[in-house]
């Protein structure tokens, strides 16, 4: 029996009259990307640039805006990103870090501040909607070493704890205070259901603000 390996035939080459054979589909592919490589290459190197002067622009950074408002009392412009939150504003670009980003979905109520004497939850508020706009927050409440009569009721009804939800139920209290929701403790809990206490001070939050607005 012959051990003699037999050489593979090869295909005869198309004769001039011969039409050569369609390409597969693997050879279309790499073909395809060769070419395109070469093409975006090309451009990159001659300094062409595909985007057009949109896309450029696009490219360059989010659009910005000037804003001007007054916090606790003293007018502050800045430029900020269009999307920029009130929050990030105060803790971010003008260094007020009493405002606390808690849920940072205007779920929990730290971030309270006031704006034109009405609360807001800064975390949901567009910087840029407020030219103009007076804001207060906690860092606003004293008069230099005096506290403001709620944060004074707060020490006196030994109203927190851990302490990071203390600045937002203070400026909801304030607010609360000023729109005349205190007769009674329970008109007090609804009006301040916003601004939740995960270490369970309720009882005395509701105590300082009534101590509060029963020296009005």
């Amino acid at each position: 029996m012959s051990t003699e390996l037999s050489e593979p035939a090869v295909p005869p080459s198309p004769g001039a009259g011969e039409s050569s054979p369609a390409p597969s589909r693997r050879t279309f592919i790499a073909t395809s990307t060769a070419v395109g490589g070469a093409v975006v290459a090309g451009g990159v190197i001659g300094g062409s640039s595909l985007a057009g002067p949109d896309e450029a622009t696009a490219a360059e950074g989010p659009p910005s805006s000037r804003v001007s408002l007054a916090v606790n009392g003293t007018r502050r412009t800045v430029t900020v990103d269009n999307r920029t939150s009130l929050l990030d504003l105060l803790r971010e670009h003008l260094g007020l870090t009493g405002s606390k980003k808690g849920c940072n979905a205007g779920a929990c109520g730290a971030c309270t501040v006031l704006v034109d004497g009405q609360r807001v939850n800064s975390c949901l508020t567009l910087a840029v909607r407020l030219e103009g706009a007076e804001v207060t927050t906690i860092e606003g409440l004293a008069d230099g070493d005096q506290l403001h009569p709620l944060q004074q009721a707060f020490v006196d009804e030994d109203a927190f704890q851990c302490g990071y939800c203390t600045p937002g139920q203070i400026m909801s209290g304030v607010g609360c205070i000023k729109e005349g929701h205190t007769d009674t403790a329970e008109e007090i809990r609804e009006w301040m259901s916003g601004n939740i206490c995960r270490c369970g001070c309720y009882v005395k939050i509701v105590r300082a603000v009534q101590q509060t607005a029963g020296r009005k």
